[in-house]
């Protein structure tokens, strides 16, 4: 299983990152499919990139918003909202697991031999502070003279932003060396640190400051297709636990906010107390709708 989901990580990785011309003509893919988002976190920027980011188009819907409804043109951004909802409500956070560039950067620092430390639960919900903080709170209401928002998140934090984006575009445009400033090497520093947080923290973006990971996560108890637990025949040896890069307890909540869906846990089952399929309806759902 796991080896399965390293190969859909890596080929969709090179799909959404096939446009190779970029040494050639304009640094930066601009046709027809940079108005779709990929799932996962990958800047706009790459230079291989074909698809949009969802952090980053939902960031710029939020920063226009005040500003289109003062010109009584409104402009709520219902694609990139939808487009979300949908994958959320059908997936929860699949697409973290399985989808998400960054997370295959992550899952490949993690194999790195360095010293392996566990993650608190409690910095679980760090993810929501940088949610609500950058991504909705800032560009919404922290305004330029224009009256526009700014996307906080990809100017102060985003790694993914910064490696796949701003690096490869100063190799291939030198001249972009003398507009850097404050908010490049402070994303600098913020790569750093998560380039050795997930060598040492499996999934340590994931788990403590990716928005899109937590945005996707509040669908995990409601989502069409989830992780299944079956309590009689579990024995609790645990073995889904040590394997879980994201330090969740399947026997004891199977679709926590934490979950990416990864399915390295059902690998590690021996005793087929686990499995992901379509949610099951509620009994009492099924006898009212017989009823009536």
């Amino acid at each position: 299983m796991n080896r399965i989901r390293r190969l859909v990580q890596t080929l969709f990785t090179i799909i959404t990152n096939a446009y190779l011309l970029f040494p050639f003509g304009s640094a930066i893919y601009q046709g027809p499919l940079k108005s779709l988002c990929t799932p996962g976190l990958h800047c706009y920027s790459c230079p291989s990139a074909v698809l949009s980011c969802p952090v980053g188009a939902f960031q710029n819907m939020v920063a226009s918003l005040r500003l289109s409804l003062q010109s009584g043109v409104f402009h709520f951004g219902s694609l990139v909202v939808g487009y979300l909802g949908i994958i959320g409500v059908i997936s929860g956070r699949f697409p973290c697991g399985w989808l998400c560039p960054f997370g295959l950067i992550q899952d490949l620092l993690h194999k790195i031999p360095v010293l392996k430390l566990k993650l608190p639960s409690a910095f679980n919900y760090l993810r929501y502070v940088v949610l609500v903080l950058l991504v909705l709170l800032l560009p919404l209401f922290w305004l330029d003279d224009l009256g526009m928002g700014q996307p906080w998140f990809c100017k102060l934090l985003c790694p993914s932003g910064t490696l796949t984006g701003a690096l490869p575009l100063l190799v291939i445009k030198p001249a972009l060396w003398q507009n850097i400033g404050f908010f490049f090497w402070h994303k600098i520093f913020w790569l750093v640190i998560i380039i050795i947080g997930a060598m040492v923290i499996s999934r340590f973006f994931c788990r403590l400051l990716c928005p899109l990971g937590a945005f996707y996560g509040l669908f995990n108890r409601v989502s069409f297709f989830c992780l299944q637990f079956d309590e009689e025949k579990c024995v609790h040896c645990l073995a889904c636990e040590r394997r879980c890069p994201t330090g969740c307890k399947p026997y004891k909540d199977a679709n926590s906010a934490a979950c990416i869906n990864c399915l390295r846990c059902l690998e590690a089952c021996r005793f087929g107390a686990l499995a992901f399929q379509r949610r099951p309806v509620a009994a009492a759902s099924l006898n009212d709708k017989v009823h009536s």
